[in-house]
Protein backbone atom coordinates (compact mmCIF):
# COMPACT_ATOMS: atom_id res chain seq x y z
CA UNK A 1 0.00 0.00 0.00
CA UNK A 2 1.32 3.43 -0.95
CA UNK A 3 1.84 6.02 1.79
CA UNK A 4 -0.88 8.64 1.99
CA UNK A 5 0.10 12.00 0.50
CA UNK A 6 -1.49 15.40 1.14
CA UNK A 7 -3.76 16.67 -1.63
CA UNK A 8 -6.37 18.63 0.36
CA UNK A 9 -6.03 21.54 2.77
CA UNK A 10 -8.95 21.99 5.13
CA UNK A 11 -9.59 25.12 7.21
CA UNK A 12 -11.62 24.54 10.39
CA UNK A 13 -11.10 20.95 11.63
CA UNK A 14 -14.04 20.97 14.02
CA UNK A 15 -16.43 18.13 14.72
CA UNK A 16 -18.56 18.54 11.60
CA UNK A 17 -15.63 18.37 9.19
CA UNK A 18 -14.15 15.36 10.96
CA UNK A 19 -17.51 13.55 10.98
CA UNK A 20 -18.48 14.48 7.42
CA UNK A 21 -15.96 15.49 4.73
CA UNK A 22 -13.12 13.57 6.38
CA UNK A 23 -15.27 10.41 6.36
CA UNK A 24 -15.81 10.74 2.61
CA UNK A 25 -12.09 11.28 2.02
CA UNK A 26 -11.11 8.42 4.32
CA UNK A 27 -13.11 6.05 2.12
CA UNK A 28 -11.02 7.07 -0.90
CA UNK A 29 -7.56 6.60 0.51
CA UNK A 30 -7.14 2.84 0.16
CA UNK A 31 -7.67 3.13 -3.61
CA UNK A 32 -6.19 6.60 -4.14
CA UNK A 33 -3.81 7.73 -1.37
CA UNK A 34 -3.11 11.15 -2.94
CA UNK A 35 -5.87 12.90 -1.02
CA UNK A 36 -4.81 13.04 2.61
CA UNK A 37 -5.87 16.19 4.44
CA UNK A 38 -3.79 18.95 6.03
CA UNK A 39 -6.05 20.33 8.77
CA UNK A 40 -5.61 24.05 9.55
CA UNK A 41 -7.09 25.80 12.57
CA UNK A 42 -7.37 29.57 12.23
CA UNK A 43 -8.03 30.22 15.90
CA UNK A 44 -7.38 27.58 18.53
CA UNK A 45 -4.96 24.71 18.75
CA UNK A 46 -6.81 22.18 20.91
CA UNK A 47 -8.05 19.91 18.12
CA UNK A 48 -4.78 20.32 16.22
CA UNK A 49 -2.77 19.23 19.26
CA UNK A 50 -4.99 16.18 19.74
CA UNK A 51 -4.74 15.21 16.07
CA UNK A 52 -0.95 15.41 16.36
CA UNK A 53 -0.89 13.27 19.51
CA UNK A 54 -3.13 10.69 17.89
CA UNK A 55 -1.26 10.78 14.55
CA UNK A 56 -4.40 11.98 12.76
CA UNK A 57 -6.53 9.11 14.08
CA UNK A 58 -9.86 9.48 15.83
CA UNK A 59 -13.17 7.65 16.13
CA UNK A 60 -16.39 8.33 14.25
CA UNK A 61 -19.42 7.04 16.16
CA UNK A 62 -22.49 6.61 13.97
CA UNK A 63 -25.59 6.99 16.11
CA UNK A 64 -28.42 4.89 14.75
CA UNK A 65 -30.59 2.07 16.08
CA UNK A 66 -27.36 0.09 16.26
CA UNK A 67 -24.28 2.16 17.03
CA UNK A 68 -21.13 1.62 15.01
CA UNK A 69 -17.59 2.93 15.33
CA UNK A 70 -14.91 3.61 12.70
CA UNK A 71 -11.36 4.84 13.12
CA UNK A 72 -10.65 7.56 10.56
CA UNK A 73 -7.14 8.51 9.51
CA UNK A 74 -7.55 10.95 6.62
CA UNK A 75 -5.55 13.77 8.25
CA UNK A 76 -1.86 13.78 7.37
CA UNK A 77 -0.99 17.08 9.02
CA UNK A 78 -2.47 19.33 11.68
CA UNK A 79 -1.49 23.00 11.65
CA UNK A 80 -2.43 25.81 14.03
CA UNK A 81 -2.03 29.62 13.87
CA UNK A 82 1.64 29.33 14.84
CA UNK A 83 2.32 27.25 11.72
CA UNK A 84 1.67 30.01 9.19
CA UNK A 85 4.78 29.27 7.11
CA UNK A 86 3.81 25.60 6.83
CA UNK A 87 0.25 26.52 5.82
CA UNK A 88 1.60 28.81 3.11
CA UNK A 89 3.93 26.11 1.79
CA UNK A 90 1.12 23.60 1.72
CA UNK A 91 -1.22 25.92 -0.21
CA UNK A 92 1.56 26.41 -2.78
CA UNK A 93 2.21 22.66 -3.08
CA UNK A 94 1.38 21.46 -6.63
CA UNK A 95 0.01 18.21 -5.13
CA UNK A 96 -2.74 20.17 -3.33
CA UNK A 97 -5.69 20.40 -5.68
CA UNK A 98 -8.54 21.07 -3.25
CA UNK A 99 -9.08 23.48 -0.35
CA UNK A 100 -12.16 22.93 1.82
CA UNK A 101 -13.55 24.96 4.71
CA UNK A 102 -15.93 24.65 7.66
CA UNK A 103 -15.31 27.83 9.64
CA UNK A 104 -19.02 28.51 10.37
CA UNK A 105 -20.99 31.32 8.75
CA UNK A 106 -19.25 34.00 10.80
CA UNK A 107 -15.80 32.82 9.71
CA UNK A 108 -16.24 34.20 6.20
CA UNK A 109 -16.36 37.84 7.36
CA UNK A 110 -19.40 38.67 5.24
CA UNK A 111 -22.06 41.32 5.69
CA UNK A 112 -25.76 40.55 5.91
CA UNK A 113 -26.09 40.69 2.10
CA UNK A 114 -23.34 38.09 1.65
CA UNK A 115 -20.57 40.41 0.48
CA UNK A 116 -17.14 40.80 2.08
CA UNK A 117 -17.17 43.01 5.18
CA UNK A 118 -14.21 45.35 4.66
CA UNK A 119 -14.77 46.72 8.17
CA UNK A 120 -14.29 43.33 9.82
CA UNK A 121 -11.14 43.50 11.99
CA UNK A 122 -9.63 40.40 10.40
CA UNK A 123 -10.12 41.76 6.87
CA UNK A 124 -8.72 45.15 7.86
CA UNK A 125 -5.63 43.47 9.29
CA UNK A 126 -5.20 41.12 6.34
CA UNK A 127 -5.29 44.00 3.87
CA UNK A 128 -2.65 45.79 5.91
CA UNK A 129 -0.42 42.69 6.31
CA UNK A 130 -1.38 40.32 3.46
CA UNK A 131 1.57 38.00 4.14
CA UNK A 132 0.25 37.29 7.65
CA UNK A 133 -3.43 36.47 7.14
CA UNK A 134 -5.89 35.74 9.91
CA UNK A 135 -9.05 35.25 7.85
CA UNK A 136 -9.91 32.42 5.49
CA UNK A 137 -10.33 34.94 2.68
CA UNK A 138 -6.86 36.33 3.38
CA UNK A 139 -5.36 32.84 3.27
CA UNK A 140 -7.10 31.98 0.01
CA UNK A 141 -5.90 35.20 -1.62
CA UNK A 142 -2.32 34.61 -0.44
CA UNK A 143 -2.31 30.97 -1.50
CA UNK A 144 -3.72 31.77 -4.93
CA UNK A 145 -1.23 34.63 -5.35
CA UNK A 146 1.66 32.27 -4.60
CA UNK A 147 0.38 29.72 -7.09
CA UNK A 148 -0.05 32.35 -9.79
CA UNK A 149 3.49 33.61 -9.18
CA UNK A 150 4.79 30.04 -9.47
CA UNK A 151 2.76 29.48 -12.68
CA UNK A 152 0.74 26.72 -11.00
CA UNK A 153 -2.95 26.12 -11.60
CA UNK A 154 -5.18 27.36 -8.78
CA UNK A 155 -6.63 24.95 -6.23
CA UNK A 156 -10.39 24.49 -6.26
CA UNK A 157 -12.11 25.79 -3.12
CA UNK A 158 -15.11 24.05 -1.55
CA UNK A 159 -16.96 26.03 1.11
CA UNK A 160 -18.79 23.47 3.24
CA UNK A 161 -20.73 25.79 5.54
CA UNK A 162 -24.45 26.51 5.54
CA UNK A 163 -24.75 29.54 3.28
CA UNK A 164 -26.89 29.89 0.18
CA UNK A 165 -24.60 30.13 -2.85
CA UNK A 166 -21.63 29.44 -0.60
CA UNK A 167 -19.14 28.94 -3.43
CA UNK A 168 -20.22 32.06 -5.28
CA UNK A 169 -20.08 34.14 -2.13
CA UNK A 170 -16.59 32.93 -1.23
CA UNK A 171 -15.37 33.43 -4.81
CA UNK A 172 -16.66 37.00 -4.79
CA UNK A 173 -15.04 37.66 -1.40
CA UNK A 174 -11.67 36.35 -2.62
CA UNK A 175 -11.86 38.46 -5.79
CA UNK A 176 -12.76 41.75 -4.14
CA UNK A 177 -10.17 41.18 -1.41
CA UNK A 178 -7.45 40.52 -4.00
CA UNK A 179 -8.54 43.51 -6.07
CA UNK A 180 -7.69 45.92 -3.26
CA UNK A 181 -3.98 45.11 -3.62
CA UNK A 182 -3.57 43.37 -6.98
CA UNK A 183 -6.24 43.79 -9.67
CA UNK A 184 -4.37 41.36 -11.93
CA UNK A 185 -4.62 38.65 -9.26
CA UNK A 186 -8.35 39.35 -8.95
CA UNK A 187 -8.79 38.90 -12.70
CA UNK A 188 -6.78 35.66 -12.61
CA UNK A 189 -8.94 34.33 -9.76
CA UNK A 190 -12.09 35.23 -11.69
CA UNK A 191 -10.87 33.56 -14.86
CA UNK A 192 -9.07 30.51 -13.50
CA UNK A 193 -10.07 29.59 -9.95
CA UNK A 194 -13.11 27.43 -9.25
CA UNK A 195 -15.35 27.76 -6.21
CA UNK A 196 -18.10 25.16 -6.66
CA UNK A 197 -21.23 25.54 -4.56
CA UNK A 198 -21.81 22.74 -2.06
CA UNK A 199 -24.45 21.46 0.32
CA UNK A 200 -23.50 19.38 3.36
CA UNK A 201 -25.87 17.56 5.66
CA UNK A 202 -25.50 15.31 8.69
CA UNK A 203 -26.59 16.08 12.22
CA UNK A 204 -23.43 16.18 14.34
CA UNK A 205 -23.82 16.76 18.08
CA UNK A 206 -20.99 18.23 20.09
CA UNK A 207 -18.37 15.89 21.50
CA UNK A 208 -18.88 15.23 25.20
CA UNK A 209 -17.09 13.33 27.95
CA UNK A 210 -19.90 10.78 27.74
CA UNK A 211 -18.98 10.13 24.10
CA UNK A 212 -15.31 9.77 25.03
CA UNK A 213 -16.23 7.18 27.68
CA UNK A 214 -18.50 5.35 25.25
CA UNK A 215 -15.77 5.15 22.59
CA UNK A 216 -13.18 3.99 25.12
CA UNK A 217 -15.47 1.24 26.40
CA UNK A 218 -16.56 0.13 22.92
CA UNK A 219 -13.21 0.24 21.13
CA UNK A 220 -10.47 0.38 23.75
CA UNK A 221 -9.17 3.58 22.14
CA UNK A 222 -8.67 6.40 24.68
CA UNK A 223 -9.69 9.00 22.11
CA UNK A 224 -9.57 12.67 23.13
CA UNK A 225 -11.42 13.89 20.02
CA UNK A 226 -14.05 11.36 18.91
CA UNK A 227 -16.94 12.68 16.84
CA UNK A 228 -20.49 11.43 16.42
CA UNK A 229 -23.13 11.88 13.78
CA UNK A 230 -26.36 10.33 12.62
CA UNK A 231 -26.26 7.60 9.96
CA UNK A 232 -27.60 9.97 7.30
CA UNK A 233 -25.00 12.04 5.47
CA UNK A 234 -25.13 13.97 2.20
CA UNK A 235 -22.63 16.09 0.26
CA UNK A 236 -23.84 17.74 -2.95
CA UNK A 237 -21.11 19.45 -4.99
CA UNK A 238 -21.50 21.56 -8.11
CA UNK A 239 -20.12 19.54 -11.00
CA UNK A 240 -17.37 22.05 -11.74
CA UNK A 241 -14.29 20.51 -10.15
CA UNK A 242 -11.14 20.45 -12.29
CA UNK A 243 -10.07 17.17 -13.83
CA UNK A 244 -7.70 14.97 -11.89
CA UNK A 245 -9.20 15.56 -8.47
CA UNK A 246 -10.46 13.02 -5.94
CA UNK A 247 -13.31 10.71 -6.94
CA UNK A 248 -15.78 12.21 -4.49
CA UNK A 249 -18.74 10.72 -6.35
CA UNK A 250 -17.22 7.30 -5.81
CA UNK A 251 -17.19 8.02 -2.09
CA UNK A 252 -20.90 8.89 -2.12
CA UNK A 253 -20.99 12.62 -2.86
CA UNK A 254 -23.58 13.93 -5.33
CA UNK A 255 -22.10 15.84 -8.29
CA UNK A 256 -24.89 17.99 -9.70
CA UNK A 257 -25.59 20.99 -11.88
CA UNK A 258 -28.19 22.23 -9.38
CA UNK A 259 -26.67 22.41 -5.91
CA UNK A 260 -29.02 25.30 -5.19
CA UNK A 261 -32.00 22.93 -5.05
CA UNK A 262 -30.32 20.73 -2.44
CA UNK A 263 -29.03 23.79 -0.63
CA UNK A 264 -32.40 25.54 -0.39
CA UNK A 265 -34.14 22.40 0.82
CA UNK A 266 -31.52 21.81 3.48
CA UNK A 267 -31.10 25.41 4.63
CA UNK A 268 -34.79 26.19 4.74
CA UNK A 269 -36.38 22.91 5.77
CA UNK A 270 -33.76 21.23 7.97
CA UNK A 271 -31.77 24.22 9.22
CA UNK A 272 -34.80 26.50 9.42
CA UNK A 273 -36.66 23.92 11.50
CA UNK A 274 -33.53 23.30 13.60
CA UNK A 275 -33.25 26.99 14.53
CA UNK A 276 -36.98 27.13 15.25
CA UNK A 277 -36.72 24.15 17.59
CA UNK A 278 -33.65 25.68 19.23
CA UNK A 279 -35.14 29.03 20.19
CA UNK A 280 -38.69 27.91 20.94
CA UNK A 281 -37.47 24.71 22.59
CA UNK A 282 -35.06 26.50 24.91
CA UNK A 283 -37.79 28.95 25.85
CA UNK A 284 -40.04 26.00 26.71
CA UNK A 285 -37.39 24.37 28.88
CA UNK A 286 -36.10 21.66 26.54
CA UNK A 287 -32.43 20.73 26.10
CA UNK A 288 -32.15 18.55 22.97
CA UNK A 289 -33.75 18.33 19.54
CA UNK A 290 -35.32 14.94 20.30
CA UNK A 291 -36.72 16.31 23.55
CA UNK A 292 -38.19 19.31 21.72
CA UNK A 293 -39.76 17.03 19.13
CA UNK A 294 -41.48 15.12 21.94
CA UNK A 295 -43.32 18.38 22.79
CA UNK A 296 -46.63 18.08 20.87
CA UNK A 297 -47.05 21.84 20.38
CA UNK A 298 -43.51 22.30 19.11
CA UNK A 299 -43.60 19.26 16.83
CA UNK A 300 -46.91 20.39 15.33
CA UNK A 301 -45.65 23.96 14.90
CA UNK A 302 -42.51 22.88 13.07
CA UNK A 303 -44.36 20.36 10.87
CA UNK A 304 -46.93 22.99 9.87
CA UNK A 305 -44.21 25.60 9.25
CA UNK A 306 -42.43 23.22 6.87
CA UNK A 307 -45.55 21.97 5.12
CA UNK A 308 -47.50 25.22 4.80
CA UNK A 309 -44.85 27.97 4.71
CA UNK A 310 -41.46 26.62 3.63
CA UNK A 311 -42.10 23.79 1.15
CA UNK A 312 -44.59 25.82 -0.97
CA UNK A 313 -41.85 28.41 -1.61
CA UNK A 314 -39.58 25.65 -2.97
CA UNK A 315 -42.04 23.81 -5.23
CA UNK A 316 -41.41 24.18 -8.93
CA UNK A 317 -37.74 24.99 -8.30
CA UNK A 318 -36.44 21.48 -7.64
CA UNK A 319 -36.89 17.85 -8.58
CA UNK A 320 -36.42 16.84 -4.93
CA UNK A 321 -39.47 15.18 -3.39
CA UNK A 322 -40.08 17.86 -0.77
CA UNK A 323 -42.75 15.93 1.11
CA UNK A 324 -40.41 12.96 1.47
CA UNK A 325 -37.51 15.23 2.44
CA UNK A 326 -39.64 16.96 5.09
CA UNK A 327 -40.85 13.66 6.55
CA UNK A 328 -37.29 12.31 6.59
CA UNK A 329 -36.10 15.49 8.35
CA UNK A 330 -38.68 15.16 11.11
CA UNK A 331 -37.77 11.49 11.59
CA UNK A 332 -34.11 12.45 11.90
CA UNK A 333 -35.00 15.06 14.53
CA UNK A 334 -36.75 12.39 16.59
CA UNK A 335 -33.70 10.10 16.67
CA UNK A 336 -33.19 9.52 20.43
CA UNK A 337 -29.56 8.49 19.86
CA UNK A 338 -28.66 12.03 18.80
CA UNK A 339 -28.30 14.22 21.88
CA UNK A 340 -28.12 17.37 19.76
CA UNK A 341 -28.10 20.27 22.18
CA UNK A 342 -30.49 23.12 21.39
CA UNK A 343 -28.05 25.57 22.96
CA UNK A 344 -25.42 24.59 20.39
CA UNK A 345 -27.85 25.17 17.51
CA UNK A 346 -28.83 28.54 19.01
CA UNK A 347 -25.27 29.87 18.74
CA UNK A 348 -24.53 32.56 16.15
CA UNK A 349 -28.17 33.32 15.40
CA UNK A 350 -27.31 36.62 13.73
CA UNK A 351 -25.35 34.68 11.11
CA UNK A 352 -27.90 31.90 10.63
CA UNK A 353 -31.27 33.67 10.57
CA UNK A 354 -30.82 35.32 7.14
CA UNK A 355 -30.24 32.01 5.36
CA UNK A 356 -32.46 29.76 7.45
CA UNK A 357 -35.58 31.89 7.97
CA UNK A 358 -35.45 35.43 6.60
CA UNK A 359 -34.92 34.49 2.93
CA UNK A 360 -38.08 32.38 3.04
CA UNK A 361 -40.04 35.13 4.80
CA UNK A 362 -38.98 37.70 2.20
CA UNK A 363 -40.07 35.41 -0.65
CA UNK A 364 -43.34 34.60 1.10
CA UNK A 365 -44.08 38.30 1.50
CA UNK A 366 -43.35 38.95 -2.16
CA UNK A 367 -45.63 36.08 -3.19
CA UNK A 368 -48.40 36.93 -0.74
CA UNK A 369 -47.95 33.59 1.03
CA UNK A 370 -48.46 32.88 4.76
CA UNK A 371 -45.44 33.22 7.07
CA UNK A 372 -46.84 33.39 10.62
CA UNK A 373 -44.91 30.39 11.98
CA UNK A 374 -41.69 31.61 10.37
CA UNK A 375 -42.25 34.94 12.11
CA UNK A 376 -42.89 33.04 15.34
CA UNK A 377 -39.44 31.46 14.97
CA UNK A 378 -37.82 34.87 14.53
CA UNK A 379 -39.76 36.17 17.53
CA UNK A 380 -38.46 33.15 19.45
CA UNK A 381 -34.91 34.28 18.65
CA UNK A 382 -35.76 37.80 19.85
CA UNK A 383 -37.24 36.50 23.10
CA UNK A 384 -34.24 34.19 23.55
CA UNK A 385 -31.84 37.14 23.14
CA UNK A 386 -33.88 39.17 25.61
CA UNK A 387 -33.95 36.36 28.18
CA UNK A 388 -30.21 35.71 27.92
CA UNK A 389 -29.43 39.40 28.31
CA UNK A 390 -31.69 39.91 31.31
CA UNK A 391 -30.25 36.85 33.02
CA UNK A 392 -26.73 38.08 32.41
CA UNK A 393 -26.02 34.96 30.37
CA UNK A 394 -23.60 35.14 27.48
CA UNK A 395 -25.08 35.35 23.99
CA UNK A 396 -22.77 33.22 21.85
CA UNK A 397 -22.82 35.27 18.69
CA UNK A 398 -20.43 37.61 16.83
CA UNK A 399 -22.92 40.37 17.62
CA UNK A 400 -23.55 39.09 21.14
CA UNK A 401 -22.53 42.24 23.02
CA UNK A 402 -24.57 44.49 20.75
CA UNK A 403 -27.61 42.21 20.98
CA UNK A 404 -27.34 42.15 24.77
CA UNK A 405 -27.16 45.93 24.91
CA UNK A 406 -30.23 46.23 22.69
CA UNK A 407 -32.23 43.79 24.80
CA UNK A 408 -31.23 45.44 28.08
CA UNK A 409 -32.16 48.88 26.76
CA UNK A 410 -35.57 47.82 25.40
CA UNK A 411 -38.41 48.46 27.82
CA UNK A 412 -41.18 46.96 25.67
CA UNK A 413 -41.74 44.44 22.91
CA UNK A 414 -42.20 47.30 20.45
CA UNK A 415 -38.82 48.75 21.41
CA UNK A 416 -37.18 45.32 21.18
CA UNK A 417 -38.58 44.72 17.69
CA UNK A 418 -37.61 48.20 16.50
CA UNK A 419 -34.04 47.94 17.75
CA UNK A 420 -33.35 44.40 16.56
CA UNK A 421 -34.85 45.04 13.13
CA UNK A 422 -32.40 47.92 12.87
CA UNK A 423 -29.41 45.55 12.90
CA UNK A 424 -28.62 45.53 9.19
CA UNK A 425 -26.14 42.65 9.51
CA UNK A 426 -29.24 40.51 10.15
CA UNK A 427 -32.33 42.18 8.70
CA UNK A 428 -32.22 43.77 5.23
CA UNK A 429 -34.04 47.08 5.09
CA UNK A 430 -36.96 45.96 2.84
CA UNK A 431 -37.92 43.18 5.24
CA UNK A 432 -37.25 45.21 8.38
CA UNK A 433 -39.60 47.92 7.11
CA UNK A 434 -42.32 45.52 6.01
CA UNK A 435 -45.43 46.30 8.05
CA UNK A 436 -47.07 42.82 7.98
CA UNK A 437 -43.78 41.24 9.07
CA UNK A 438 -43.44 43.71 11.94
CA UNK A 439 -47.04 43.14 13.00
CA UNK A 440 -46.55 39.37 12.93
CA UNK A 441 -43.46 39.69 15.13
CA UNK A 442 -45.44 41.78 17.60
CA UNK A 443 -48.28 39.24 17.71
CA UNK A 444 -45.80 36.37 18.02
CA UNK A 445 -44.00 37.92 20.98
CA UNK A 446 -47.34 38.25 22.74
CA UNK A 447 -48.24 34.64 21.90
CA UNK A 448 -44.91 33.39 23.21
CA UNK A 449 -45.69 34.79 26.64
CA UNK A 450 -48.46 32.20 26.90
CA UNK A 451 -46.58 29.23 25.45
CA UNK A 452 -43.10 29.32 26.98
CA UNK A 453 -41.63 28.77 30.42
CA UNK A 454 -40.16 31.82 32.13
Amino acid sequence: MKATATGIVHFGPGAFHRAHQADYIDRLLDDDPRWGIAAVSLRSGGTVEALRRQQGRYTLAVLDETRSYRTLAAHREALDPADAAAVRRRLADPAVRIVTSTVTEKGYCLTGDGTLDFDHPDIVQDLETPDQPRSLTGWLALGLADRRAARLPPFATLCCDNMAGNGRKLAAAARVFAARADPELARWIEGEARFPDTMVDSITPATTDALRREVREATGFDDAIPVAREAFAAWAIEDALPAGGPDLAGAGAILTGDVAAHERAKLRILNGAHSTLAYLGLLRGHATVAEAMADPWLAATVAAMIGEEIAPMLRGRTDIDLDDYAAQTLRRFRNPAIGHQLAQIAWDGSQKLPYRLLDTIAEARAAGRPFARLALAVAGWMRFVERQARRGAKIVDPLGERLAQIAQASDSDAALIEALLGVRQIFPAPLACDTPFRESLRDSLVALQETVHA
